[in-house]
């Protein structure tokens, strides 16, 4: 990145060009090679896309959509909890169900009713509503497959609330009812927007919660999925006819339904990226002559970095790399930068162009190469390094995005200077050949094209390129920087204006971080439009004063029959009741009415013999309690027992139940361990910020050693690490104000957020600290001049690639082109105001010591465009 210098100048503390001058001989080299001969560099790199690109050929086999195992740490506590609770209470789904004691979700399908008209479900009307509704699912054969305990249907709602369901008038059973509890029937988690009177009586309910659980165990699992498939299509006729409820709907199959469907939703977006992308480049490559028209270099860059997507992804697809629904927004930031980098070459290769001394095609190719590819080369090592980085998560979704878009941008930096710099060679013959840019047919030069409009000499005669000696006119956005923009930020009060700026983009950001929301919430899984939207709505409305039911299993053999391992028990079972999201009330223990049964002089547990003899008449008093005991003949391996969560409504409670449990076990003399099927996604707020620290300072630092050896100014150096912490800071505290939550899908784009403000910043401070010009607010107009067009253009480029997402209906698509949106906002203005102000602050401090007005590599990078 820096411009030539003498051979025989050494590394010191100010000049670090030691790896930078041999790389640049090793580009030049290459841009002989491809000028000398440029067809195998057009056909290889096309014969490779055709022969990797064969790997989508198992893109079917390779798609890994499971939102357990891609979204959720790969060594999450609670999946070992779950192993423990699946090999020590086995269930029977045909013969003993309890939904609070399944390890997993399990196989059901659900729906949540609420009254009409501000109604109570308790209301007759109503109740017709929830029989037909009942009646149409066990029409459906429901009762074939449904999950029984005593040889009958496991109840869609508790006992004290099947009258609902009766065909029969039912004022009188629903007359006593109470809430939450009622004839020992917990309802809280089936009853909604109750409204009580005296002693806890229930005068009316908006909402109803019934849940129609199905075998899942054993050869029934595979017709009971059938049977929810067939379900999802049916029950929207079902539900039309109901006109005194309204029912939302939801299965255990829906959530990984809707979020597969994702992938579909996304791929029309595809096509228009596309289109946008070309007309941006041939816009930008546009010129008024029909034989130095570059459409085609245009066109051919953003065929480079399709061929580079097509490449990377059949070769991952090779290697058993799983494809993942967050892979498919990939495409359109590769589409960016790949653009991104064309320009550099195009304007490299143009500027080349202004060299008397390199006239012929392989010293000017040599020439762009050594200028750009450079640029290239540190802006795509500090991309790639991010992503690969990346890839040191707990969270395998976040793992395959990374592997195959850090791929992708090697074979794009691949293919861009090879395909690509063959391709500006080829362009060259052509407008040496005089021929038009279209039909490739010889021009020639009318000697009364004078006379002619100046719109029939561009488009039919055009200027031979041989004649044009001429010195080629500065960009009119090169001169906007330079006259109007530049002078502007450097005058006094705007710089301080600029800094009172930045101390309130500061502020806000650290605000913002501070806000921050962790987790995904499962709804965003599913796209905007999805049925099982408002399920979730409704139940956050009418059933969060309730939360999970968290199973507490004693994990090793103790004494029961001790009565100081009882109290141990006991106090630990109060330890957890007093957590604030427990309610002590609701708890359920076999242990405590087993101890009662022994205190009220019915049995006698006090030694070993006694105590396994009389546990049949616990049994026999409470039968589902047999299920919370795995014991042997002499010992109990394990046993459980239940505790009820309040008041759990956001993910800050959800992180804080967690812990708080977990610590409150682990503190617990006995050997606790404490578990529920959601547990599974919670697990994610234990590592997510830990992993987004770990991953960001990583390769920030990685970044900081790619720049100190490429970049060849430390001062330099010191500014794309301040920009880079900055930008970073602003990504993710904005993220907070535009409601995204840290989640593995944000954590992706933090990532990235590093290597691209690596782009921006290091461009524009490298130009002020190697500038010639005597003051510091004229180093910072030239730096602008130079380089705020080209950031400008690339940031366009960038956003244009992933602002097609911004109309997705998916979530993570959205969220994908919102930090995206915000990288490319702040790196931008961070190169465009920030730190051209900030550099004028230090005067002659760091400044190159061979100031020298050539070419640099990034500031020919994209500026100098041809305006004819």
């Amino acid at each position: 990145m820096a411009g030539p210098r003498r051979p025989a100048e050494g590394c010191s503390c100010r000049n670090t060009d030691c790896l930078e001058r041999p790389l640049r001989r090793l580009f030049q080299g290459l841009g002989s090679g491809v000028a000398a001969c440029p067809w195998p560099f057009v056909l290889v790199p096309l014969l490779l896309s055709g022969g990797l690109g064969a790997g989508f050929y198992f893109l079917p086999q390779r798609q890994a959509n499971d939102i357990e195992g891609q979204f959720t740490p790969t060594w999450g506590p609670a999946k070992a909890e779950r192993d423990f609770v699946r090999r020590y209470f086995p269930t029977n789904d045909s013969e003993r169900f309890s939904a609070p004691r399944l390890p997993t979700e399990g196989t059901y399908a659900a729906f949540i009713a609420v009254a009409a008209r501000e109604g109570s479900v308790l209301e007759q009307a109503a109740r017709r509503d929830l029989h037909l509704l009942d009646k149409a699912m066990r029409d459906r054969g429901y009762e074939k497959l449904c999950a029984r305990s005593g040889g009958t249907c496991a109840g869609p709602c508790p006992e004290a609330l099947l009258p609902l369901l009766g065909d029969a008038a039912a004022d009188a059973a629903l007359e006593n009812l109470t809430f939450p509890v009622s004839n020992g029937s917990f309802l809280g988690a089936a009853l909604g927007g109750v409204r009580t009177g005296a002693g806890g009586r229930v005068l009316s309910a908006r909402a109803l919660k019934l849940v129609y659980y199905l075998q899942e165990d054993g050869p029934v699992a595979a017709e009971s999925r059938r049977w929810l498939e067939g379900f999802l299509q049916e029950v929207p006729s079902h539900l039309a006819a109901l006109k005194n409820i309204q029912v939302t709907y939801f299965t255990s199959l829906s959530r990984q339904q809707e979020f597969e469907g994702n992938t579909k939703s996304v791929i029309p977006l595809f096509s228009i990226t596309y289109f946008l992308t070309i007309t941006f480049s041939i816009v930008s490559c546009l010129r008024l002559s029909c034989i130095r028209n570059n459409v085609w270099l245009a066109c051919c860059g953003v065929v480079s970095a399709g061929l580079a997507v097509l490449t990377s992804f059949g070769l991952m697809l090779f290697c058993g790399v799983p494809f993942v629904v967050t892979v498919t927004s990939a495409p359109f930031l590769i589409l960016g930068v790949g653009v991104d980098d064309m320009f550099i070459m195009i304007a490299s290769w143009e500027q080349s162009s202004r060299k008397k001394e390199k006239s012929d095609v392989k010293s000017r190719l040599a020439e762009t190469y050594a200028e750009a590819a450079l640029s290239v080369t540190i802006t795509t090592l500090t991309d790639v390094l991010a992503f690969f980085i990346g890839t040191w998560t707990a969270f395998p979704s976040v793992r395959s995005f990374c592997l195959y878009t850090g791929t992708a941008f090697v074979f794009c930096y691949i293919y861009t200077l090879t395909f690509f710099g063959a391709i500006i060679v080829l362009n060259h013959k052509r407008e040496q050949g005089n021929r038009h840019w279209l039909t490739c047919m010889p021009v020639g030069v009318d000697k009364g094209q004078a006379e002619k409009s100046c719109l029939y000499n561009a488009c039919c005669i055009g200027s031979c390129s041989g004649e044009s000696s001429q010195t080629e006119g500065e960009h009119p956005m090169s001169i906007f920087f330079k006259k109007y923009y530049g002078p502007f930020f450097t005058n006094k009060w705007v710089k301080v204006l600029v800094v009172l700026l930045y101390g309130a983009y500061l502020g806000g950001s650290i605000y913002g971080c501070i806000q921050i929301r962790e987790g995904i919430d499962l709804r965003n899984l599913a796209s905007d439009d999805s049925y099982i939207i408002p399920y979730y709505d409704d139940n956050d409305k009418y059933f969060s004063a309730y939360g999970p039911r968290v199973m507490v299993v004693i994990t090793e053999s103790v004494d029961y029959w001790n009565e100081t391992v009882r109290l141990g028990i006991g106090t630990c079972t109060e330890n957890l009741e007093g957590i604030s999201y427990v309610d002590k009330n609701f708890s359920e223990s076999w242990l405590t009415v087993y101890t009662n049964l022994a205190e009220n002089g019915l049995i006698n547990i006090n030694n070993k013999t006694l105590f396994f003899n009389n546990l049949a008449t616990l049994f026999q008093i409470v039968p589902s309690f047999e299920w919370d005991i795995n014991k042997t003949q002499d010992k109990i391996e394990a046993s459980r027992f239940f505790i009820q969560t309040v008041n759990v409504t956001s993910a800050v409670d959800e992180k804080n139940l967690l812990n708080q449990l977990r610590e409150t076990a682990q503190q617990c003399s006995i050997p606790l361990m404490v578990y529920h099927p959601a547990f599974i996604y919670y697990d994610q707020y234990l590592v997510i910020v830990q992993n987004t620290i770990q991953n960001v300072a990583v390769a920030a630092g990685a970044m900081l050693v790619v720049s100190l050896l490429l970049i060849p100014n430390p001062l330099c150096c010191l500014w794309v690490t301040f920009a880079i912490a900055s930008v970073i800071v602003g990504v993710a505290g904005f993220m907070t104000f535009w409601n995204i939550s840290l989640d593995c899908v944000s954590m992706i784009n933090l990532v990235i957020c590093i290597g691209f403000s690596v782009d921006f910043s290091a461009h524009i401070s490298y130009a002020f600290v190697t500038s010639g010009e005597s003051s510091a607010n004229k180093r910072a107009i030239e730096a602008l001049s130079l380089l705020g067009y080209p950031v400008l253009q690339g940031a366009v480029s960038t956003i244009l690639g992933v602002a097609v997402l911004a109309a997705a209906k998916a979530y993570i698509f959205r969220t994908f082109f919102k930090i995206m949106f915000l990288v490319i906002l702040f790196g931008a203005l961070h190169g465009l105001v920030f730190i051209p102000v900030f550099l004028t602050f230090f005067g002659n401090f760091g400044r190159s010591p061979h100031n020298t007005k050539s070419k640099k590599l990034e500031l020919t990078s994209r500026n100098d465009k041809d305006w004819l």
